[in-house]
């Protein structure tokens, strides 16, 4: 399989120039196993009822359209992998991030944070529910808008073992202007960040569904 994952240098993505290693990576003399007997792990404890539910957080119910998002993390053989922490962050139905340096001129959501978490059951699935983020301008060339997205962060049993990347939603008229997007090389690849529609999981009269698998090592890593 060819590596499905973006340059670390890509032009068109104006940031990446910045933060692009200059020089050969080294690889570490010792193995990762090694390094993950003392790294930090994260505790099942620490979860909360309502992690997954980004809409109900607050006191009121968040602006924008309810969906719910599930899918499974499967290894690279196909297997589920169970007990994976699996969190997301994400813009707001106005495409809005609550962040300080969020400078996009759209209105915040008192009942919407953005973010999320939850562990993948036996069967490798996670389900969260929470509302279809829009899209924003993010200035990195002429007229640039990001196409609606939701970050992804699947962990290991450690946290040195860690996957980012984005899920986008079918259709989108942004994917041919993003830079982020077109920067996975293979256009397979490029599909694979992109969920579906699932009418089976949809619930009548409450919400639409979207279904996106992570494939641990075919799943491209955010750029």
């Amino acid at each position: 399989m060819t590596d499905p994952n973006p340059p670390y240098l890509y032009p068109p993505y104006g940031s990446t120039p910045l933060r692009a290693p200059s020089r050969p990576l080294v690889m570490p003399s010792y193995g990762p196993d090694a390094i993950e007997l003392v790294s930090p792990v994260f505790g099942h404890e620490e979860l909360g009822l309502l992690d997954n539910d980004l809409t109900r957080q607050h006191s009121g119910d968040p602006i924008g359209e309810r969906i719910i998002v599930t899918g499974r993390v499967l290894d690279s053989g196909g297997r589920p992998v169970p007990n994976a922490l699996v969190e997301i962050w994400q813009a707001n139905a106005a495409g809005r991030y609550i962040h300080l340096r969020e400078q996009h001129p759209a209105p915040l959501d008192p009942n919407f944070t953005g973010a999320g978490r939850c562990l993948t059951d036996a069967d490798g699935r996670y389900r969260f529910v929470t509302v279809k983020p829009g899209a924003y301008p993010w200035g990195n060339h002429h007229n640039a808008w990001r196409p609606a997205h939701i970050h992804f962060s699947v962990f290991g049993t450690a946290f040195t073992q860690r996957l980012v990347t984005q899920m986008y939603f079918p259709g989108d008229p942004l994917f041919a202007y993003d830079p982020i997007f077109q920067s996975i090389p293979d256009e397979k690849a490029r599909e694979r960040l992109v969920s579906r529609f699932d009418i089976d999981t949809t619930v009548p009269d409450w919400s639409l569904a979207y279904q996106w698998d992570i494939v641990l090592g075919a799943t491209p890593t955010e750029a």
